[in-house]
Formats: structure tokens, sequence, C-alpha cells
């Protein structure tokens, strides 16, 4: 799958938001990846994840994990893909951890998965989770890169598409200084006041 088909399939399902964004980096942006408009859709889900297994081919694995939530739908496909079980991550008292019964055995091949990485946070966290519980993480995926390539995970990280959408410190925000357009933080509807 090509850059410019994957980026039809977020145009398609209207995925690719525009306005003023707090993203959960706490950066500020003014266009907003939802990769849940694109996981209504399972045709459309299934074809991305589908197309990042391809790109994993050859990677020892023996189980997806992706920070929670919007990595969980897109690790549960890019693991059936690839044949493997899945899991998520998700936060407790703010620090990364594994809850519901999952655990990861000491020594597994693991791959973690997110929808977007902007500066990679969550993907870290769930990385040095990973490792302390003894996994060797092989690689990173995503469907989008952010950052155009400038995120190190110190493992191979492949994507679909990579982009440089800018985004800024909340207080070098030039939409924050023109106070026209609400703070939205999507997923959460929170809209903060201008």
């Amino acid at each position: 799958m090509t850059q410019q088909e994957a980026l039809a399939i977020y145009q398609q399902t209207g995925a690719i938001l525009k306005g003023h964004f707090r993203l959960t980096s706490g950066r500020h942006a003014d266009t907003y990846m939802q990769s849940a408009k694109v996981f209504v859709h399972p045709e459309s889900s299934e074809k991305l994840c589908k197309a990042l297994a391809e790109k994993l081919q050859g990677t020892p694995v023996d189980l997806v994990i992706s920070p929670a939530i919007g990595g969980i739908i897109m690790g549960y496909e890019v693991a059936r893909q690839l044949g493997v079980p899945n899991m998520f991550a998700e936060r407790e008292d703010g620090v990364m951890t594994l809850r519901r019964g999952f655990s990861i055995p000491a020594g597994a091949n693991v791959i973690v998965c997110e929808d977007v990485v902007t500066t990679g946070g969550s993907v870290k966290e769930v990385v040095a989770l990973a490792k302390s519980l003894g996994a060797n993480v092989q690689a990173v995926c995503s469907i989008v890169d952010r950052s155009n390539g400038k995120v190190d995970f110190g493992v191979k990280f492949v994507n679909l598409i990579s982009m440089d959408i800018v985004s800024y410190e909340p207080d070098e925000c030039p939409l924050c200084k023109e106070g026209k357009i609400d703070l939205v933080k999507p997923g959460s509807r929170q809209v903060f006041s201008k």
C-alpha cells in the first residue's frame, strides 16, 4: 500500500480533522488524524493493518501490544494479520501498565503498535514496560508517523503515512495567540476556553 492509498482511506472516512487540537502529548496542532473514524469501517481497518503486517514480515513476533486507547483496535488487527496474540497497556495512576490479567512472558518477541505517533511518548512507555518484563521489542509500527521519521524508538519503526504535521508547545501555539478557534482535545470532546 502506498502512502497516497493510506491517506485516501483517512480522507474517505473523514479522519483528517482541521481546527485547533490538544494532542495526547500536550502539544497543539491545526491537524488531527482521528483514526477512530477509520476503525469504524472494518474493511478499511483490515487493509491498513494488513499492509503494516506485510511490512513486518520476517520480524520475529510472539505478540503485539498497544497503548490504550488509540492503538487497541489497530493492535488487534495487526496481531490477527500476523497470527499472534494481542494485548494493550493502559495508564494506572499515570503509569503505563498491564491490567486485565495480561502478562508478557520473559523472552517474548514483541511488536508495539500505535495508530498515530507524534512525539512517541506513549509508545516509548509501552516499549519500556515490555522490556521491564523481559520482552524483546523487535519493532514499532503505526499507521501515521506525524514526526516525518524524527522519532527514534531504538528498534525498527514501520508506518504507512509519514508526514510532518507541525505541532507546538502550548505557549508557542499561534492558534492560541490568535484566540479565534477553541482548543479541543479529540476523543474526549473536551473544549478549553479561549
